[in-house]
């Protein structure tokens, strides 16, 4: 099992990567000052959790949780706040990409 403390770096990760994707569409294009600044320290703050997390669990682990869970839930974000459209097909991939993480998890993880 994995040191607690590698799973928060990773948790952090994810919650701030998902935060600067938001940002990222609040900028309208990066025209509106407030949320490119946010999406500039959240994505910093992403990928310096995803960096610490990475050291003590393995790459492709991290990377597949940190991608696969931030899509899910930007997904998740972008039907709910930003009333995207939710169909069959984006269901069944969204589900795809949780079951491929899932499945990494399984393979690199140490019960």
């Amino acid at each position: 099992m994995y040191i607690a403390r590698y799973w928060i770096y990773l948790i952090v990760a994810i919650l701030f990567g998902v935060l600067g994707t938001t940002s990222m569409k609040l900028s309208k294009g990066l025209k509106h000052v407030k949320p490119s600044v946010c999406l500039l320290i959240f994505y910093l703050i992403s990928f310096a959790a995803l960096t610490f997390a990475i050291k003590g669990m393995p790459m492709s682990m991290v990377y597949a949780l940190w991608s696969g869970i931030g899509t899910l839930f930007v997904a998740i974000i972008g039907i709910v706040v930003f009333s995207e459209s939710i169909t069959l097909q984006k269901v069944i991939s969204l589900t795809l990409i949780v079951s491929g993480v899932f499945g990494i998890y399984l393979t690199d993880a140490h019960f």
